[in-house]
């Protein structure tokens, strides 16, 4: 590393894709910037002593009211463009999970509200990468 080469702080997260039996797939609201207003999958950052995996699975609970093992997760995707989050770097671990189509929903802690969406009508404002996130949920 020369003189002029820093270090960069970069931050660990995880997002969950949920999709239903029946082609729906589960966004929330966000309540908070930056992209306050924007639809988004369920996700925040790991907390100490704590798998990606797990972190996924407890950011769905707390935002969405849904729960799942987190063994029950499967991975998606790296994400880890420099400029993914204007609050800095971000890289995030993403997952996806097929729940029933009967799944009740309950818009928690940092969620202004939580839908399902049917894939084919997404809404236009996706947070962050989210777009890209959804496309490799559906093609894996």
């Amino acid at each position: 590393m020369t003189e002029t080469e820093t270090f960069e702080t970069i931050r660990y997260t995880a997002d969950v894709a949920v999709l239903t039996t029946d082609g729906t797939i589960l966004l929330i609201e966000r309540d908070w910037p930056p992209y306050k207003g924007y639809w988004a999958c369920a996700g925040g950052h790991v907390d100490v002593r704590e798998t990606s995996r797990e972190a996924a699975a407890r950011e769905l609970a707390e935002e969405t009211g849904v729960h799942v093992s987190a063994d029950d997760l499967r991975q998606i995707g790296v994400f880890d463009q420099p400029d993914r989050d204007p609050r800095g770097r971000h890289v995030t671990v993403a997952y996806a999970v097929t729940v029933s189509a009967d799944t009740r929903i309950t818009a928690g802690d940092d969620a202004r509200t939580a839908r399902w969406w049917p894939l084919a009508a997404l809404p236009e404002q996706l947070a962050f990468d989210h777009a890209d996130i959804l496309r490799a949920a559906t093609d894996s």
